[in-house]
């Protein structure tokens, strides 16, 4: 004889829905694992420069060539030095390579992260943002190994900074910040679609070119200044030279930078939060 049903049969006890569109961020929960992000990112350096001959003077090598190349190219053929503002090509081209060396490869290394790291994401949880955001600030090694050559130059050069350096910490915040998303938002893609992997090096190399690395901003034609201003490394380049050498900074440009590296980090951040739901299926 079968049971008699429950009073409230026609209630569900679970309630099966879609979830929301767009999942919240957990800010709280990248903190708890914050012991993860340092290791992660010390895993990163080791890595990086693991069973190499040079090891971590790559951090140096790889700016000072180009430097080299680019002074004698631009500096020297194409003119430019005659419009750094007084400042020595050399170190006016090494002072661009710098933070677009660390933007370069934190975005080539973070977004090809998650797929460097299958056996990891498979097999335990955590917030997976940490792996694009650990690749990004094992970056940062390089960049301060990097910084001492720069100011090495700077003495070379009898240049002294002025008050203008106490931007420095913020611009750097800045091209962290950027780079995380940009490898956020590449390392998700990159789980889904494969061939992203291999636009990486030719988005960086164009990227480069559109960016005042090579040349100063004031090279550019007006009537396209304020296309140019919307790539936000114009603005973060520009202020490097300007904390570095002592020169007026631009306020606009920086403003705009921080607005645009601000809003691609949010959306980056909701993006992979999205995607993050199937990175096991897939991946």
């Amino acid at each position: 004889m079968m049971p008699a049903a429950p009073a409230n049969f026609s209630k569900p006890l679970i309630t099966i829905q879609p979830g929301k569109r767009w999942p919240t961020l957990q800010w709280r929960e990248l903190w708890a694992y914050r012991e993860l992000i340092y290791f992660l990112t010390w895993r990163d350096v080791k890595v990086r420069y693991k069973q190499t001959l040079l090891g971590g003077a790559w951090a140096i090598l790889q700016p000072l060539l180009t430097m080299i190349i680019f002074t004698l190219l631009f500096g020297r053929l194409a003119g430019f030095e005659s419009h750094t503002g007084g400042v020595p090509y050399p170190v006016f081209a090494f002072a661009g390579l710098l933070p677009w060396t660390f933007f370069s490869n934190a975005i080539t290394t973070s977004g090809n992260s998650l797929i460097n790291s299958v056996n990891l994401i498979t097999k335990v949880y955590f917030p997976r943002m940490i792996i694009p955001g650990a690749a990004v600030t094992a970056g940062l090694v390089d960049f301060a190994i990097g910084f001492v050559l720069l100011i090495a130059l700077m003495f070379y050069y009898q240049m002294t900074p002025g008050w203008s350096l106490l931007l420095l910490p913020f611009l750097v915040l800045l091209t962290t910040l950027l780079a995380v998303a940009v490898g956020m938002w590449l390392s998700a893609l990159n789980v889904k679609y494969r061939d992203v992997r291999f636009a990486i090096p030719f988005v960086v190399q164009i990227w480069m070119f559109l960016s005042p690395i090579i040349y100063p901003t004031t090279l550019i034609p007006q009537k396209l200044r304020v296309a140019f201003l919307l790539n936000p490394m114009t603005g973060i380049v520009d202020g490097y030279r300007a904390a570095l050498f002592g020169k007026p900074i631009n306020w606009i440009e920086l403003a705009i930078s921080t607005v645009i590296t601000s809003f691609a980090f949010v959306y980056a951040s909701f993006f992979f939060r999205r995607m993050e739901r199937g990175f096991a299926d897939i991946i």
